[in-house]
């Protein structure tokens, strides 16, 4: 009808010709012209369907050298994994490193077809499109999606869909790639891909992450009820966590052994056995491990982070293997030294230590922790900070953890091999089981050293002429320092008396005397000098207190210094990286270490023989309960036992210990806080244990004499050689050219001769 008029209405009632002719113009709509247009629009459409479909699958490229994100793994000198840096969890393997279950199990769990297929199950992947359209739901996978088609959305199309039509584009564009995927690679190189990148969850991406993460092994080690275990994660890797709900992994895994089993892959008997294991699982506490050298490894991450912009590569993403200087097997024994020592060292300061007698103390701890808090810094304004101090003051429970955490004792243990420079173990704190963030307290932090300085000075001495038989005056002395304050040092004991020899001196750790020494023998500039040649870098300053430990310097720097005197004088950088390679095994970097002459071997061994009788019958004698083999070293203590350190060394190891505690208000009570008691223990532990393990191999060696020093018959009252007029003797060390006679003479010929031979020399 034309309108709806009542002069038409009663027309097209009454009159046949007008309906007629009203019905012709009607179909007109419908004409071929009309059908044309739709017919366009419609090709249109489906054309932008198409191009929107297209766009979103990967390029050809792409499918032919797929670049999946890779751990970069961190090794052991030993070929132990330490660590791996990663965003996701993901290691390579070769289809030929597994073993046939794990291969078996998937096929019969997903795609038992996949061999005789083209990427797609056309009739499931109908069936399964009718049935998630009716239901207006596409599950990933819903009885559809073959292996194939599973590698394209993990390895390419991993985006999380929206709704039901997203869903859909997502099927279909899976179709299409997996046919791509089909026609360029065989099915075996399409399972290799699928197991390097599919989510087996806690982080895990490929089979081989995997196998480590749930049973601490390769894959090629599964057996088929592990195999079949893994498996079973795919279909919900959260769901069917075997840490978190072990019923329903077990569940699963008894489905993938019976597919198993009907397909043929296994008998019955073994499939029935299989179902009969319990599900044997690393524990969570394992999985979240940091591993054993959490703070060497986040040394190696500081490290490559610098690397990365020099080379070009992603530490996270590119797969990397690094390989370091660390020895697993003493790692465990330094982890077990600190342990050891700590666990009875703590529980004897809880009983000493009491915040009541140290209120000044627990308010300066719970005021820097209010300032460090997460809470306070994000604060915008100083009235939210003010409430927030207010809040964690009052809370109890806060102030509570605050002052426990403020009451732990921390420590700082470095192994370097001296002819090398390779660090062979590091504990950086006693947090080391579960160390996250945080100071690493052999790199990261410098505290004053105490009487391990004293070392520097004295080889300055022996360097200039002076044998260990030259005798110095322990008596007190006062000084004026720069900020016109009076300096009076003192022994540790309070006691002083006549004159003592160097090596007396350096034994017992005499102050007077090494005060005497930097003043009279050893002078100022010159210790700071030799101190920086052989590894300090640290600010020193020229003062007299240096030669009792005022300078801060790192765990790090004091223990690489002493390997000097070990290495016969040769000084080597400490040495973390051994190299770095590629995911495919190429070589980025190799490291190498320069290494310089910066004492005489005369000296070095002279000194090295003072240091012996550190612990032999010294202030280090604590370490005998342990170790009884050829060593060297010094103890170091703080005032108010704030630090205790002592760096030793045997021929083939050099190690350093730091004791003390976060916060330096916090400190040991009495002597329990000295060098020889506080961190002492821990060095002789770890070379007791190492040097008892005949895996690692260490033999048994002494410190080398060399033929250009002597050892002479002293007269023990004038501390010259020996004579018929002396009878009293004891032996002593001398370099031959300058043995003190019936007349000592102590000139700088030695040190002026060593200067002039180190400019000579090529290294």
């Amino acid at each position: 009808m034309a309108d709806n008029s009542p002069q038409d209405l009663d027309r097209w009632f009454n009159d046949p010709e007008y309906r007629r002719q009203s019905m012709k113009k009607r179909k007109s709509w419908f004409s071929w012209k009309t059908w044309l247009g739709l017919g366009s629009v419609f090709t249109v459409l489906f054309a932008l369907f198409v191009w929107y479909l297209f766009t979103g699958l990967p390029s050809l490229e792409r499918i032919e050298n797929p670049k999946p994100e890779l751990a970069t793994k961190v090794y052991s000198a030993d070929g132990e994994v330490l660590d791996q840096f990663f965003i996701k969890n993901r290691s390579q393997v070769s289809l030929k490193e597994l073993p046939p279950t794990v291969v078996n199990a998937l096929i019969a769990t997903e795609d038992i077809g996949f061999y005789n297929h083209w990427g797609v199950d056309l009739i499931r992947f109908m069936k399964a499109m009718v049935k998630n359209f009716i239901s207006l739901k596409f599950t990933r996978g819903e009885g559809a999606s073959t292996i194939t088609m599973q590698l394209s959305r993990n390895l390419y199309l991993g985006k999380d869909d929206r709704n039901a039509v997203d869903k859909a584009v997502r099927k279909i564009r899976e179709f299409i790639t997996s046919v791509q995927l089909e026609r360029r690679f065989t099915k075996d190189e399409i399972l290799e891909f699928y197991f390097n990148v599919v989510y087996f969850g806690r982080s895990s991406y490929g089979i081989s992450s995997a196998s480590q993460v749930f049973f601490g092994k390769p894959p090629a080690e599964l057996s088929v009820t592990q195999a079949a275990t893994l498996i079973g994660i795919l279909k919900g890797p959260s769901f069917y966590d075997p840490i978190r709900h072990p019923a329903r992994a077990t569940s699963r895994r008894n489905v993938v052994l019976s597919q198993m089993e009907k397909y043929g892959f296994i008998s019955s008997e073994e499939a029935g056995s299989a179902k009969g294991e319990l599900l044997t699982i690393k524990s969570e506490e394992e999985i979240l491990s940091t591993g054993i050298a959490p703070h060497f490894v986040e040394h190696i991450r500081q490290r490559m982070v610098q690397k990365a912009v020099k080379h070009n590569f992603d530490l996270y993403r590119d797969g990397l293997n690094v390989y370091t200087t660390l020895n697993a097997r003493m790692q465990r024994y330094a982890n077990q030294a600190v342990e050891e020592h700590l666990s009875e060292y703590q529980k004897k300061f809880d009983k000493l230590w009491d915040w009541k007698k140290h209120k000044d103390v627990l308010q300066n701890v719970i005021e820097l922790a209010i300032l460090t808090s997460p809470e306070y810094r994000r604060a915008d304004s100083n009235r939210e900070r003010d409430s927030i101090a207010k809040a964690l003051r009052t809370n109890s429970a806060w102030v509570d953890s605050t002052a426990k955490i403020a009451k732990q004792i921390e420590v700082g243990f470095v192994a370097i091999d001296p002819k090398t420079g390779n660090i062979l173990a590091m504990v950086g704190g006693s947090n080391y089981k579960n160390f996250k963030y945080g100071l690493n307290h052999v790199t990261q932090i410098k505290r004053q050293v105490g009487s391990s300085f004293k070392p520097f000075v004295y080889t300055v001495a022996i360097d200039n002429g002076y044998p260990p038989t030259y005798e110095l005056l322990n008596q007190p002395v006062t000084l004026i320092m720069p900020d016109g304050q009076r300096w009076t040092p003192a022994n540790d004991n309070r006691e002083f008396g006549g004159k003592m020899t160097i090596r007396e001196g350096l034994k017992k750790s005499v102050n007077l005397l090494a005060v005497r020494a930097i003043m009279e023998i050893s002078p100022k500039t010159q210790v700071i000098q030799y101190a920086k040649r052989m590894g300090i870098t640290s600010t020193l300053y020229p003062y007299e207190s240096l030669a009792l430990g005022a300078a801060e310097i790192s765990p790090l720097e004091m223990t690489s210094a002493f390997g000097v005197f070990a290495n016969r004088g040769i000084r080597v950088e400490p040495m973390s990286i051994l190299r770095i390679e590629d995911k495919n095994g190429n070589l980025i970097e190799e490291t190498t270490n320069d290494k310089r002459e910066v004492l005489s071997e005369e000296t070095a061994f002279i000194m090295t023989t003072m240091l012996q009788g550190v612990v032999d019958e010294g202030t280090a004698t604590r370490i005998r309960n342990f170790y009884h083999l050829p060593a060297a070293g010094k103890t170091g203590t703080t005032n108010d036992y704030t630090d205790a350190w002592f760096v030793g060394y045997t021929p083939q190891i050099v190690a350093g210990v730091w004791v003390g505690f976060d916060n330096k208000t916090v400190r040991f009570t009495n002597a329990d806080g000295q060098g020889g008691r506080a961190a002492a223990p821990i060095w002789g532990r770890f070379m007791k244990y190492v040097y008892a393990d005949k895996t690692i191999n260490m033999p048994l060696e002494y410190f080398v004499q060399p033929p250009t020093v002597t050892k002479d018959s002293v007269c023990s009252e004038t501390k010259q050689l020996a004579t018929q007029f002396c009878p009293a003797k004891y032996a002593e060390y001398f370099v031959s050219r300058m043995r003190p006679d019936s007349c000592a003479i102590h000139t700088h010929a030695h040190w002026r001769d060593f200067e002039e031979r180190r400019g000579t020399i090529n290294y």
